[in-house]
This record gives structure tokens, sequence and C-alpha cells, in this order.
């Protein structure tokens, strides 16, 4: 029994190691930091986010707060006996994850999700892919990309699903093994934020459950790249609105460059020849 727990152990660990390999050879994780530079420097994507800048902060201050209030010292104290002098930051790391997710569910849920939206396919009509945008809402002539969003045909960005917080809560014991547990917590959240993050994309794509899960499993290690980058920034307190946002702008910046990656080996993107052949 030993051995087979040995074995098992050391296959969860060559594929960790594996994964981990092939998330720093894709680059993907440098998205999340080029979202922040790209929001930065274009001031028409910044209209979602101040419109909901003022709840949003409210609201996070006051669950980041009231975490620490009545959760951070029971929780370093458990800690005190598994990590020792680490038990201190390793405990602020916890809540932080804690206060950030429980943020991501009620801003997404009730405030940010519309916002999100414009967000994502603002930068896609930044990024020439017109396209790929009108496939789920109305684009309108003129204006900055923000002021071109019309109406949406479909709302993609997934709710909040209980799965996720079932998900969330087997693996946060993680965290109670030091270091090297918080690390693993930290890269299977970012496993399951990266693709998340695309959500809208695949729904402008039309792929059905198979070709989403087929993508994302061929490009799994450049997903939780992105995703652990990703979940990083949002445990910033205060700060994980912002980097929301600048999160759903690198992922935009992603999937536009797919988009381009596509259209280059297709030599022509498919609705462009479907317009051609129609002109013939």
């Amino acid at each position: 029994m030993a051995d087979k727990v040995k074995e098992v152990a050391i296959e969860e660990a060559d594929r960790l190691k594996h994964l981990t390999t092939d998330a720093a050879r894709s680059g993907a994780y440098l998205y999340p930091i080029r979202g922040i530079a790209y929001f930065l420097s274009h001031r028409s994507l910044w209209k979602p986010l101040t419109t909901k800048l003022a709840p949003s902060m409210t609201l996070g201050l006051g669950i980041t707060t009231f975490m620490f209030v009545f959760t951070y010292l029971p929780q370093a104290a458990v800690m005190a006996f598994t990590n020792g002098p680490l038990a201190a930051l390793t405990a602020s790391l916890l809540v932080l994850s804690e206060s950030s997710t429980l943020f991501t569910i009620l801003s997404k849920t009730f405030l940010i999700d519309d916002a999100l939206i414009d967000t994502f396919d603002g930068v896609l009509l930044s990024k020439n892919t017109t396209d790929l945008v009108s496939e789920g809402r109305q684009v309108k002539a003129g204006g900055d990309p923000i002021a071109k969003l019309g109406k949406l045909v479909k709302r993609p960005l997934q709710k909040f699903s209980p799965k996720a917080m079932i998900r969330y809560l087997m693996y946060l014991p993680l965290n109670f093994i030091p270091v090297v547990g918080t690390v693993i917590f930290v890269l299977l959240q970012g496993k399951r934020t990266g693709p998340v993050l695309h959500t809208r994309y695949f729904e402008l794509k039309k792929w059905n459950r198979d070709q989403q899960e087929k993508h994302i499993e061929q490009y799994r290690g450049a997903y939780t790249g992105f995703g652990v980058a990703a979940v990083l920034l949002e445990l910033v307190p205060l700060a994980s609105i912002f980097f929301a946002f600048t999160n759903t702008v690198g992922a935009a910046l992603w999937a536009a460059d797919i988009e381009k990656q596509h259209i280059t080996r297709e030599g022509t993107a498919p609705r462009l020849r479907e317009q051609a052949k129609k002109a013939e």
C-alpha cells in the first residue's frame, strides 16, 4: 500500500512539474501584466471600471476587513502548529485568498459582470477583431471601442458556480502545509481560473463543451500560467477590483492573438471567405 501511495505521489509530482514547465515556456503568464499596461494606456477602457469603482471598493474593503477581524487569528493559531514562524505570513495569504474569492463571487455575480463583458469586447474591437465581437453583440459605427458596443446578443461570463466554491474549499487545507501547500493551492486555483477568464471568448467562438475542453487541454500549461498570474494579482487587498479588469484585458489580448494566429494559419478568416464567396 505504501509503495502504491508513493507511486501515485511521484506521478502527480511529475504531472505538476510538466505543467509548470509548459506554463513557463508558453509565456501566457505575461498577459495579465500586458493587460495592466494596455488598460492604463487606453483611457477608453476605463469607463466600465469607473462606473463600478465606488460600490466595488466598498464591497472589497468590507469583505477584507471582516475576514481579517474574524478569521485571521483563529487560522494563524492553527497554522502556528504546522507552519511555525511562517504562520503569520501563510495565515495572511490564506485570508487574502479567502477574501479575494468572496469578493470575486459577489462582485462578478451582482456588480461587475456587465462591465467585464464590455471591457473584454472593447479590447477585441481595439485589436480589430470586430467579426468575432459581432457574434455576441451589436457593434456600432464610429467612436472609441467602448462607444461602439451595442446591445448584447448573448450573455456569457459565467455566474458563480457552486462547484467552484466546493473545489475551493477542498483545496483550502493545502495552506496548512508550510510553503509547498500554499504554492500548490495557488497553482490549482490558477489552473481553474485561466480557462474561466476565456469564457467570453469561447462563447463568441460558439464552441460547445467538447471543443472548449479540447482547446483548454491543448494549452493547459499556458492557461495555468495565465491563471496563476491572474490569481496572484487579485490577491492584492483593495486593488483586486482593478486587477479583475486588467486580467480581463489580458485575457482579451490573448484571445485576439489566438485569432490572429488562426487567420495567419488559415490564410483568410472563415467569415471573410464566406463573404467573398457570396460576392462572387
